[in-house]
């Protein structure tokens, strides 16, 4: 039987995929965008262009939202996209939070957008610092709740970031992980496996992803602040055994949602955002809706209360 073009293009797409792999983890893990398509303006919501600075000198750019105009401020969202495109692609999953009184902090990534430099491992992680700086100096941001909302390779990201900084994650009431997955060498594994092209060498290119730096291995760490993950059933980057496999190593406070749609597409539903926004409201003792998979929130002794 002859191939499809759309069995054609997948086979490309994953052979390319494999020839990322014997790249090296950064050529996999990063896909970025230069410049800017479109501002908040487009959504007629009120921003302010941020220049902040890594520690190693590099300018990032970044949107601070401010809560809508005559809305009481909840907190502030820190908003780690994902690894595609740039801030304007990423909009969509923040954009409702002002209205709802959450002022936001969006940063891109070095070689994202109108940032400088090259994104790799393990500098973007001084990416995630400056952006953790600037909220520490914005007057805007003190004596209200900070959260992190972390999708896909920002969440995890954060996850490797704040294990090794827990002075740095003492300052979150709430993280939010978005279609995060446990290992990257386990989601360059199932993109290997998608075509008949690459299928037989998934395991041999898999093992040539460095994966020291994925989230299942300093997961364990966060035992504060409180965690709500977010893992479509439908995701065809982060599979879903990938996503639970997170979540049920994360200790606890923590609640697992599943959702259905495309990958980090969760807030285009305005039930999942309310989701997140009553989780918001009292992190310690939102459990969420009961889902397969799911294992006890809190340790037993809490529940027995």
């Amino acid at each position: 039987m002859k191939p499809t073009t759309r069995t054609f293009s997948k086979a490309l797409a994953a052979l390319a995929i494999g020839l990322l792999l014997l790249s090296g983890c950064s050529s996999l893990l990063f896909y970025p965008e230069p410049g800017q398509p479109f501002t908040p303006e487009k959504a007629k919501l009120a921003y302010r262009d941020l220049t902040l600075t890594a520690a190693d000198g590099t300018r990032l750019h970044g949107w601070w939202l401010p809560a809508k105009e005559g809305v009481e401020v909840k907190g502030t969202v820190l908003h780690l996209h994902g690894n595609g495109g740039n801030l304007a692609w990423h909009l969509g999953a923040s954009y409702w939070l002002p209205e709802a009184g959450y002022q936001v902090l969006m940063v891109d990534y070095r070689g994202y957008g109108l940032s400088q430099g090259k994104p790799t491992l393990p500098a973007v992680y001084q990416d995630i610092e400056a952006a953790l700086h600037w909220l520490d100096q914005a007057p805007e941001v003190r004596g209200k709740p900070q959260v992190l909302l972390g999708q896909s390779l920002g969440g995890a990201m954060a996850i490797h970031y704040l294990a090794a900084h827990p002075e740095q994650r003492q300052r979150f009431s709430a993280l939010v992980f978005d279609g995060v997955p446990a290992s990257y060498r386990d989601v360059g594994r199932f993109a290997l496996s998608t075509s008949w092209l690459t299928w037989p060498l998934q395991v041999p290119l898999s093992w040539l992803v460095p994966d020291g730096d994925s989230p299942i291995h300093s997961i364990e760490r966060l035992s504060s602040p409180p965690k709500l993950f977010f893992q479509s059933i439908d995701d065809n980057l982060v599979p879903l055994d990938n996503g639970i496999r997170l979540y049920q190593q994360a200790p606890p406070p923590r609640v697992l949602q599943l959702t259905r749609g495309g990958h980090v597409q969760t807030f285009a539903d305005t039930t999942w955002r309310q989701v997140m926004l009553r989780f918001l409201d009292d992190p310690n003792h939102f459990n969420g809706l009961r889902r397969l998979g799911e294992v006890p929130n809190y340790p037993e002794e809490k529940n027995a209360q």
